[in-house]
């Protein structure tokens, strides 16, 4: 697996839930996995059920076997008088400039530069090692922006290392560059098995192959169980409306007047197996051109219970039964 696992999707899909889940499934067998969150929705405080994210690196979670899930919110700000520390050693004058509002109005009137300071912050942590050497965390997860500015997002470091042909800005933005493009780096897309999240998860990745960037994996999120397969679909479709209703009554529906009852569950019924029928339909098609990409595909239930921290917990454990880990 690579170590830099970047989460990504159409809004709805899921994403911070699936990037959650990945880090702790990740996090298995005594790992450190950090899970990086960069749009500043505090999603992951949320879903860990604690209170919101500092700009530091805080454990959240412990996983099977011991692992630990550490957890950031990227404060863009914070990260510029980070980033100008250490390259510029600016000390109290940065603090200064935060005071000043300067660092807020280079974000405000450079868009790029945030994400120059979300990736290189991550890519940091991806780099970072102790004093024996090793690395401080197995892996860094993100949970990055939508599918629909995933790509650019990504590549914006090459976009300053051209424009900044010298100097510390260039040499990071190259750093950061090697990692993102390098099989260190893996981007995972979040589907539904609907049709525009399927479409922009198309898109999406036809975008990432083209400016190179790594991709990794589809995770289908929320998906519903199967209670009709093909054959018994077809079944209903041909069943007589009398032959539904003798066999509604034989089951024991109707009550008292088991004929008579039983024939007012007919319609219902049917028009109820219809809408499943093309649910059905739409969704092994959807599954279909998913299967189509070329990529490994991985499926991950609706929980009906709703999402708490035990949900978590069991998509987790549901994706390293399907080999991530």
């Amino acid at each position: 697996m690579s170590r830099l696992q970047v989460v990504s999707g159409k809004g709805g899909t899921g994403k911070t839930t699936v990037a959650a889940a990945l880090a702790l499934a990740l996090a298995t067998e005594g790992k450190r996995t950090l899970l990086v969150e960069v749009e500043g929705r505090q999603g992951i405080a949320q879903l860990f059920e604690t209170e919101a994210l500092p700009y530091e690196e805080r454990k959240i979670a412990v996983a099977p076997g011991g692992g630990e899930v550490f957890a950031l919110a990227i404060d863009p700000e914070l990260a510029l008088l980070e980033y100008l520390q250490m390259f510029y050693k600016l000390g109290s004058a940065g603090r200064a400039l935060k005071k000043l509002g300067a660092i807020d109005f280079a974000t405000t009137i450079a868009p790029g530069l945030r994400d120059v300071l979300l990736t290189g912050k991550a890519c940091e942590a991806v780099r970072r090692k102790d004093r024996a050497g090793r690395f401080v965390y197995d892996y860094v997860v993100m949970d990055a922006p939508p599918t629909g500015r995933i790509t650019r997002f990504l590549n914006v470091n090459d976009e300053v290392a051209g424009l900044a042909k010298i100097g510390p800005i260039h040499n990071q933005a190259q750093a950061v560059m090697r990692v993102l493009k390098s099989r260190e780096t893996a981007v995972h897309l979040v589907a539904l098995l609907e049709e525009m999240p399927v479409q922009e998860t198309a898109d999406g990745i036809a975008e990432l192959r083209s400016a190179k960037l790594p991709v990794g994996r589809v995770i289908v999120n929320m998906v519903r169980p199967e209670e009709l397969d093909a054959t018994d679909l077809e079944r209903v479709r041909t069943m007589s409306r009398a032959d539904l209703a003798r066999s509604l009554s034989a089951a024991g529906l109707g009550g008292a007047r088991r004929g008579q009852n039983a024939e007012k569950l007919v319609d219902p019924l049917l028009a109820q197996a219809e809408e499943y029928g093309e649910r059905y339909l739409l969704e092994h098609e959807q599954r279909a051109v998913l299967a189509e990409l070329g990529l490994p595909l991985h499926e991950l239930p609706l929980l009906a219970e709703g999402m708490d921290l035990a949900g978590l917990y069991e998509l987790a454990t549901e994706l390293r039964k399907q080999g991530i880990s």
